[in-house]
């Protein structure tokens, strides 16, 4: 096939030539049978499909495509995950980038040896109380209540800082509580990383990396917020997942000369 490339979609760490089945990005769009097979040098390996040199556009199906190839690829492996729509000319310039940085995908790889992401977002079930909550906890807040009542200017500016305050303190109840929760599953995690926070109900978005052998007693922590704040907040459980958030591997385009 012309002017066609190799996609990659992670790194793993095995001497032995593997093949995950024809899973691969590009699925009618002239990007080979999308078998997806390795790379190797060593004891290092790419897990790769063929496919056009260029760019995919970033959308849902190519992103989950992606992703479908490394949570495969996470069954049997521990993994680098690479960089979304990263290309290389060919199979030698895979291996040579191997030879080079070798010590540092191995030391990555035994950092994350045993060790899964899990996803945890808790969201507020019920605004309306939550803002109750912040009324009735802050005398700015009532005292500013009181000036709006009033006409012209002085209503518009304590309209304009109420705003600001109530802004203020959700900020600080988020961080509160978001804190309680994030402390007690940091206890069974190797680290953690915030995540986006998408609106005010959002309490927190937190990715955390779990030892395979603590994941059960993570587990048992979410499942214990979710029972012990089950009329308050909802709590949201994604994993395993790939160590997305804690390692990423970047190779740019000049890396690939010989």
């Amino acid at each position: 096939m012309e002017n066609t490339g190799k996609y990659i979609y992670c790194i793993i760490r095995t001497e032995q030539e593997r093949n995950f089945g024809n899973i691969g990005i590009g699925g009618g769009t002239g990007g080979g049978d999308n078998e997806i097979t390795t790379i190797g040098l060593g004891d290092l390996a790419m897990v790769v499909s063929d496919s056009p040199l260029g760019k995919y556009p970033v959308s849902r199906e190519n992103l989950l495509a992606h992703q479908k190839v490394v949570e495969e690829v996470m069954k049997d492996f521990t993994l680098l995950p690479v960089r979304f729509c990263t290309i290389a000319p060919a199979a030698v310039n895979i291996r040579n980038l191997l030879e080079r940085r070798r010590k540092e995908f191995r030391t990555l790889l035994g950092q994350m040896d045993f060790k899964i992401e899990l996803g945890v977002k808790a969201i507020w079930r019920d605004m309306d109380s939550i803002f109750r909550e912040i009324a009735e906890g802050d005398r700015r807040i009532a005292s500013l209540r009181r000036k709006i009542s009033g006409d012209g200017r002085t209503g518009v500016q304590a309209k304009m800082e109420l705003g600001r305050t109530v802004e203020r303190a959700l900020a600080e109840k988020k961080e509160a509580e978001a804190g309680a929760i994030i402390s007690v599953l940091r206890r069974a995690s190797f680290d953690w990383k915030p995540g986006r926070v998408s609106d005010d109900k959002m309490v927190m978005n937190a990715s955390f990396l779990v030892d395979k052998a603590r994941e059960r007693e993570f587990d048992s922590l979410v499942e214990d917020f979710s029972e012990n704040y089950k009329e308050r907040i909802r709590f949201m459980y994604a994993g395993p997942l790939p160590p997305y958030n804690f390692v990423s591997v970047t190779i740019h385009p000049e890396e690939w000369e010989i």
